[in-house]
Formats: structure tokens, C-alpha cells, sequence
């Protein structure tokens, strides 16, 4: 047990020093399993969050933005890839992190169980979810695991065009005519509160951000990051000309932020238990996929024993 209490204090040290921590360093069991459990919803969230984006490929009003949201996916779908290969790192396996998010144990982001009703919501996806993803993901940059660390700088870069895409697709419609104004308003009006609660629960209903904190895990708290987000965000809506559907958002000078009315939480934890609009759905879509794909993985598995075999038999 003194043995144990020496390793944690010499690793709680590394953390303060701002050390990183690599997947061949010791550490505490409870933090490993902190990060599989955050670094594989994080993979979960870009994974399914391709679905409700996905939805709008053939119907993207022009070439121009088909051709870009394409890309986008695309770029989702290799952030994934980054994430998934970070968890591995720390023992766990693909199919075991894939097999928990299609049995519903692993949670992937709430924000994704809401439909795209029209094209303004590929705009607002864009401007308002990659906005608050990316105010979480910049901080991420610098968590203290390693292998984590690294991918999110790539990510991060990537993301920033997502939101800048998904801003001008807001900025062009509003400028169009009023009636895509109007459906401008619309997306933002359904998507603006599931924004906010993409930060988690507040600082003091939240399990886990003590300790993530205390680790370097997170590098700020669920209210500051979302405190963060409305800040930057009230800004460009004027710029859009647009309403924030929020009666209590006023600038406070006195605290030189933002005020903001009630979340609703009840409905973020109905839909993080299951009972979104679209929660079925998404994970009906995502194990069809993932069942429909069975034949390309053993092909490229057989495909990569073939030339393992052959390198063996060359350097024999």
C-alpha cells in the first residue's frame, strides 16, 4: 500500500509539473479507466455525429457545399480513427469499445440524438454544436495524457474549418431572403440549448470533473468552458442577425461576462438515458453500418495477413 501511495504521489507530481504522461508510464488504475471511458465517447461522439450531417448529402442546395460536407464527414469520421487508436493505447480494444456504444453501455454526445429538419441545421450544427465542441477540444490540446494531447491538435485544426463552414452556410441564408432568415432562426432556436448542455451537467452535479481537473484530464470546468462558449457566441449572432432564444441573456459588466437563463436538465438526462428524438435511430443506423461493413474489415484483414506472409517469406 506505501508502494502504491508513493507511485500516485510521484504521478500527481509529474501532472502538477505539467509533465506528460505516456501509454508505457505507470498510472493510477482510476485514471487510465477516466480516460478510456472519456477518450471512447469522445470517438462515439464524432463517429454517430456524422449521422445526422449524413442525412443532408443529397439534398445540399449546390455542388459547392455538397462537396464540402462530404469533406466534413469525412473528417469526422478520421477523427474518430485518432481517438479510438488514443484509447488503445491504454489497453482497451476497438471491438471493445465499438461493441459497448452499439449495446447502449458507452454514451456518445446528447447533442447528436436531435434531427436535421431542414439546411439550416447543417449551418447551425456547424456554427453552435463544432463551436462548443471546439471550445472543449482547444483545452484539450494540452490534457496530460499524451497520445490524447496529439490528436486533438489535428482535430482542433480541422474543426475550425467545420465551424467557419457551417457559419458562412448561416451568414449566406440570412442574407438570401427572409424566409431563409426565418429558417436561419429556426435551427438556432432548437439547437442553441442542447449547444450548452454539450458541456455537461454544472460543476457542482458533475462526478467526474473534480478529479479530471485535479489530473489535468480537463483543463477547465463544464461552466467555465460553456461560460466561454455564450460569450463568444452572442457576439457573432448579432452579426448574423439573429436572437439567441433566451430571455435572461444580457451582458453583465459587473462580472464582464454574459448572463444566461436555466438549462433544462431534465431533458438532457432523458436524452442521455435513451429517450432523445432520435436516439433509436442513431443507434439502429450505427450498428447496421457497422454489421453492412462486417465484409470490408475481414477483406482488408485478409488482405493485410497477405502481405505480412509475404514480407516473412521475402526476408526468409
Amino acid at each position: 500500500m506505501d508502494n502504491i501511495n508513493s507511485l500516485e504521489a510521484k504521478f500527481q507530481q509529474r501532472i502538477d509539473d505539467e509533465e506528460k504522461i505516456e501509454a508505457r508510464d505507470w498510472m493510477p488504475e482510476a485514471y487510465r479507466k477516466t480516460l478510456v471511458r472519456q477518450i471512447s465517447q469522445h470517438a462515439h461522439s464524432e463517429i454517430v455525429g456524422m449521422l445526422p450531417e449524413g442525412n443532408w448529402i443529397t439534398r445540399a442546395p449546390s455542388l459547392k457545399r455538397k462537396l464540402a460536407l462530404l469533406a466534413k464527414i469525412q473528417d469526422e469520421a478520421g477523427h474518430g480513427l485518432y481517438l479510438y487508436s488514443a484509447a488503445e493505447t491504454l489497453g482497451t480494444s476497438r471491438d471493445e469499445m465499438l461493441d459497448q456504444l452499439h449495446t447502449g453501455k458507452a454514451k456518445y454526445s446528447s447533442i447528436f440524438n436531435y434531427p436535421t429538419l431542414t439546411w439550416a441545421d447543417i449551418g447551425a450544427i456547424g456554427w453552435l454544436v463544432d463551436g462548443a465542441a471546439i471550445m472543449n477540444q482547444v483545452a484539450l490540446c494540452r490534457t496530460s495524457y499524451g497520445p490524447y494531447a496529439r490528436a486533438m491538435v489535428r482535430i482542433c485544426k480541422e474543426e475550425s474549418f467545420h465551424q467557419r463552414q457551417g457559419y458562412d452556410i448561416l451568414l449566406t441564408m440570412c442574407k438570401s431572403s427572409d424566409v431563409q432568415k426565418a429558417m436561419v432562426q429556426d435551427a438556432v432556436n432548437r439547437w442553441w440549448w442542447p449547444s450548452l448542455m454539450m458541456f455537461g451537467p454544472n460543476d457542482s452535479e458533475s462526478p467526474h470533473s473534480a478529479q479530471s481537473l485535479l489530473w489535468k484530464i480537463k483543463r477547465l470546468s463544464n461552466d467555465e468552458l460553456r461560460q466561454r462558449f455564450v460569450d463568444m457566441t452572442v457576439p457573432q449572432a448579432e452579426i448574423l442577425g439573429i436572437r439567441l432564444p433566451d430571455d435572461k441573456l444580457v451582458y453583465n459588466a459587473g462580472r464582464g461576462h454574459y448572463d444566461f437563463g436555466d438549462i433544462d436538465w431534465e431533458e438532457f438526462w432523458q436524452v442521455v438515458g435513451g429517450n432523445g428524438p432520435c436516439n433509436k435511430q442513431r443507434l439502429q443506423a450505427r450498428v447496421r453500418a457497422h454489421e453492412e461493413g462486417a465484409w470490408v474489415r475481414e477483406a482488408a484483414m485478409t488482405y493485410a495477413e497477405k502481405i505480412r506472409s509475404k514480407k516473412e517469406t521475402s526476408a526468409a
